[in-house]
């Protein structure tokens, strides 16, 4: 590296965060719209899809040619480290939030709505109330055409979590071809990984369809259908966005941009689709098998 460019490197002024600030406001203001049944949700909803698309191309590209031009230092690189790290960290807390309202609910609040202990209040939501879990009655169940039924650890959980096991074994064979600058090795793991992905991200969909059409469990059906989709879905979103990198980082090894010394980008990547994993793996035991 040329010593011109040993100093810290600070970029120019750059238009992506506000595009990522819009683009995301319009995507989570459009699905509380086509939650609500609204007209304009789906469109700005794919508006808002369309803008989080062009920040990913844009702002990806700029950091790219910012790395392959040798404008980061050792420092830099550090930085960047740190940065995932505590990216990470806050993604793990934003879980923990809400595996805690999970745990409040189920340990905490149905057994005290039940009578248990000595702030209980028996019957305090409807008369007959019983404090069991998953709580799939509910006082309006009576309006919906279908009897609402509860998620089961077997099917498609159990495809999912051993697709995700799977898509961290390829990643990590991917991560030895790169210590051995193994090209070959390098790229199929990860297009093996990218695959598995976008399968968990297909079985997902085909669940959620069979949970409101066939199962009876939506948003609306207490707070056991709320807390499932807020849970799942997050993972889910979490699970897109890690694929949408893989596929780029993919593109990149296929390119030749990466090398033992210097891969920074790939082992970012890493880090987070088996911080994907091990969120999927604490989910799946205690929304589907517990």
């Amino acid at each position: 590296m040329s010593s011109s460019h040993e100093h810290y490197y600070v970029p120019d002024g750059s238009r992506w965060p506000i595009i990522a600030v819009c683009g995301m406001f319009t995507t989570v203001f459009g699905t509380a719209l086509w939650i609500n049944d609204l007209s304009l949700g789906p469109w700005l909803v794919a508006l808002g899809a369309l803008g989080i698309a062009y920040l990913f191309f844009g702002w990806f590209g700029d950091v790219i040619d910012e790395s392959m031009s040798g404008k980061y230092s050792p420092q830099v690189d550090t930085s960047f480290r740190q940065g995932m790290m505590w990216f990470i960290s806050s993604e793990a807390f934003f879980f923990v939030a809400f595996f805690g309202s999970l745990y409040y609910i189920r340990m905490i609040a149905v057994p005290w709505l039940d009578g248990e202990g000595h702030l209980g209040s028996s019957h305090l939501l409807w008369e007959n109330f019983s404090a069991t879990w998953p709580l799939v009655s509910t006082p309006d169940v009576d309006k919906y055409t279908q009897v609402i039924e509860p998620m089961g650890a077997g099917g498609i959980p159990m495809i999912n979590t051993l697709l995700l096991l799977s898509s961290g074994v390829t990643l990590t064979w991917a991560h030895w071809g790169l210590k051995k600058d193994s090209q070959t090795q390098l790229v199929l793991g990860l297009a093996l990984t990218v695959i598995l992905g976008v399968i968990f991200m297909g079985f997902q969909a085909y669940e959620y369809y069979h949970a409101y059409d066939v199962l009876g469990l939506t948003l609306n059906s207490g707070v056991y259908g709320s807390t499932f989709y807020m849970l799942t879905g997050f993972h889910g979103m979490h699970v897109t966005i890690g694929a949408i990198m893989l596929m780029v980082i993919t593109v990149r090894a296929a390119k030749g941009h990466f090398s033992h010394e210097k891969h920074f980008a790939f082992e970012a990547v890493a880090w987070y689709w088996h911080f994907v994993d091990v969120v999927w793996l604490v989910l799946y035991v205690f929304v589907y098998w517990m």
